[in-house]
């Protein structure tokens, strides 16, 4: 029993940082249509910016989200004005492919500054860990689950209560009727690309401590934020965060009762069988 809540908890953990890297994707999908190929990259750089800023400056990875989030949100709002605004009313195979070809764009100039060598950003409690009940508990797990709270909570917060959270969900619900009232919808376009941005660079900042950086690990990131959305609800904040905390708990009882080998079967075993039975995912709504 024990080791069941051990894995169950881990899972949880590292699913509440999941979630955040879906909200961004979902948060992009619901007000623009577009489905970024290129958020795990973009996640990345989070990642790097954090580290340049604890190897330089020795800022702490959870004080550096004071600069990775803006920073983050101004790189995303430059991306779409440039790249992404060009395509949203292109066919959507022109959309996967820009955003595919940016991927790439970001993975190569990382590389090319950092080369392909692992970095490790580590710091006083990477490795730390106490006991509750006879359970360990990660530190620098608990502290990214807790910032993942503080920030979604934010996030829901700026959706429901101010005037351009609302005229960004009135986007994400019909573009045409928002444009109609007056709603710049190019602008919540930017906007919600930033957002989004922002949201992957954070969930960079808070992976930074307790993962491998290196170029390349934008790929499968984008791909685990794509089975997270989809498995929530395509545009569903709430459905992307169910999504994330499932995909955590899985990986985690996967990983305990059979083998790490077997995490990413189960994973995408799950995500299928849930497709079957609810096509339109967990938290979503079947459009005509």
């Amino acid at each position: 029993m024990q080791f069941l809540l051990q894995s169950l908890l881990s899972g949880l953990l590292v699913g509440g940082v999941y979630a955040l890297i879906g909200i961004g994707l979902s948060l992009i999908f619901g007000v623009m249509r577009v489905i970024n190929f290129a958020h795990g990259d973009l996640m990345v750089v989070g990642m790097y910016l954090t580290w340049g800023l604890f190897a330089v400056f020795k800022i702490d990875p959870y004080l550096a989200l004071v600069v990775v989030i803006p920073a983050m949100f101004l790189f995303g709002g430059l991306l779409q004005k440039v790249f992404i605004n060009r395509v949203l009313d292109a066919l959507p195979q022109n959309q996967i492919l820009l955003t595919i070809g940016l991927g790439l764009i970001v993975s190569n100039i990382l590389m090319m500054a950092f080369t392909s060598d692992y970095r490790i950003l580590t710091t006083s409690y990477s490795s730390a860990s106490f006991t509750v009940g006879g359970i360990s508990v990660s530190q620098p797990l608990l502290r990214s689950f807790l910032v993942t709270l503080v920030l979604t909570g934010a996030l829901g917060l700026f959706l429901r209560f101010t005037d351009l959270g609302q005229a960004i969900r009135a986007t994400a619900q019909d573009r045409d009727a928002a444009q109609l009232m007056g709603i710049h919808v190019k602008r919540m376009s930017i906007l919600a690309f930033g957002l989004g941005t922002a949201l992957a660079g954070a969930a960079g900042a808070l992976v930074a401590p307790t993962y491998y950086i290196y170029p390349q690990a934008g790929g499968s990131f984008t791909l685990k934020a794509f089975v997270i959305t989809v498995l929530g609800g395509m545009g569903s904040i709430p459905g992307a965060a169910l999504g994330g905390l499932i995909i955590g708990v899985a990986e985690s009882l996967a990983g305990a009762y059979l083998s790490s080998g077997w995490k990413e079967v189960v994973v995408y075993t799950l995500f299928l069988v849930v497709l079957l039975v609810r096509p339109s995912g967990l938290l979503g709504r079947s459009r005509a």
